[in-house]
């Protein structure tokens, strides 16, 4: 079998990779491979691997492809797409790896994926997991290895603490899981439009910290890490807390989507008080844009989610701007009032709206063309 993964933008892997390094890629030209390349000899670092992966090393990548049943093109492009670097052939695989092989290889057999969705599983799987050992290892375990006692070394400790931690992980790893997939398919069921399945009509919100790069001149190192994290933290809470979806973080700015209008917006409103309200914070700016919207790999693009950048680079200090698809569905949901004149106009209905919005200068943006932003703020109570 041979896969076409010319489309999903693949490139060669790296030395750094969530797992194991696997045989070579076959489009590396044969002169550039290292076919010195071994895994790790040190007697700890093995048994830790042993540990996790639950076997011994016993084949070489060619001998796990032919184990698997199938071809060593296909094997080494499931490899890559997970992040894992080249060993040439050394044998450094386990039972696990062949079995990983023959599962994916097996669901293409049978229909249920093609081989370009087959190796876009493998790689929406790798990158998170490879981010999220990263993490576990650089900031939960790190904290958690200091030596109890004088005279042992944190490598003496890290063993007997991965043993018990690696069964509980799993489980958490697997629930948690299986709690978002749940969740993310009774969305996706819910659209009555076949189309809106894949294109989806979302609202998308960019919360940026204003005056980061001057921060990143001022504070030290640890200070700004600490600033990010907090930010972080706090726009994650916030976006899950009022029923968003975190997209990603990029250390000043968070990228986050909601199904409905009025969700993105008390979203962004939430985050600008909050964010107020501590002043070790600098101020923040949101930008929200409504319509359809591409999902991929758990990120979303599109024109849409390029004029709510836009609209985020065009906000004042602590304020929210939105584009008119956005201020029209809050209008059409009864979230905001086209106008005071028509809350004023209906007292008993403009009692229930809960935002308020401002039409602003129209504006070119660029790559968009001229824009009509909205200001979005929340609704006093008369």
């Amino acid at each position: 079998m041979t896969v076409d993964d010319s489309a999903s933008g693949a490139s060669a892997p790296g030395p750094t990779g969530p797992g194991t390094p696997i045989g070579r890629d076959q489009h590396t030209p044969h002169h550039e491979v290292d076919h010195t390349v071994q895994p790790t000899a040190d007697p700890l670092a093995i048994r830790l691997e042993q540990l996790i992966l639950g076997a011994e090393r016993r084949y070489t990548p060619f001998q796990a492809a032919r184990s698997a049943g199938v071809s060593m093109e296909l094997a080494s492009r499931f490899w890559r797409a997970m992040g894992f670097a080249d060993i040439g052939q050394a044998r450094a695989l386990t039972e696990a790896d062949v079995l990983a092989l023959r599962r994916l290889a097996g669901l293409v057999e049978a229909g249920l994926l093609s081989e370009p969705m087959a190796v876009q599983v493998a790689r929406s799987t790798g990158q998170t997991t490879a981010r999220l050992a990263e993490w576990q290892i650089d900031s939960f375990l790190e904290g958690l290895t200091e030596p109890p006692e004088p005279g042992m070394t944190r490598t003496e400790v890290t063993y007997p603490l991965v043993e018990l931690l690696l069964p509980e992980l799993e489980e958490f790893l697997v629930y948690v899981w299986r709690r978002q997939l749940a969740a993310a398919t009774g969305r996706v069921v819910q659209v009555a439009d076949d189309e809106e399945m894949v294109d989806r009509r979302l609202a998308v919100g960019f919360a940026d910290l204003v005056g980061f790069t001057r921060l990143t001149r001022r504070l030290e190192e640890e200070e700004l890490g600490e600033l990010v994290e907090s930010f972080e933290t706090t726009a994650a809470d916030l976006v899950a807390a009022y029923g968003g979806r975190l997209i990603k973080t990029l250390g000043d700015e968070v990228l986050y989507c909601a199904d409905d209008a009025a969700t993105a917006a008390e979203i962004a409103l939430r985050l600008i008080e909050t964010m107020e309200a501590d002043p070790q914070m600098p101020e923040l700016r949101v930008g929200i844009a409504f319509g359809t919207v591409t999902t991929r790999m758990g990120d979303v693009f599109g024109t849409t989610v390029n004029l709510a950048s836009r609209l985020t680079s065009i906000a004042p200090k602590d304020a929210v701007l939105v584009d008119g698809a956005m201020a029209e569905e809050l209008s059409r949901t009864g979230a905001a009032p086209v106008s005071e004149k028509e809350a004023e106009a209906e007292p008993d209905e403009g009692a229930a709206y809960r935002f308020a919005l401002q039409p602003m200068w129209q504006r070119p943006v660029r790559g968009l063309g001229v824009v009509e932003p909205w200001s979005l703020t929340r609704r006093k109570r008369r």
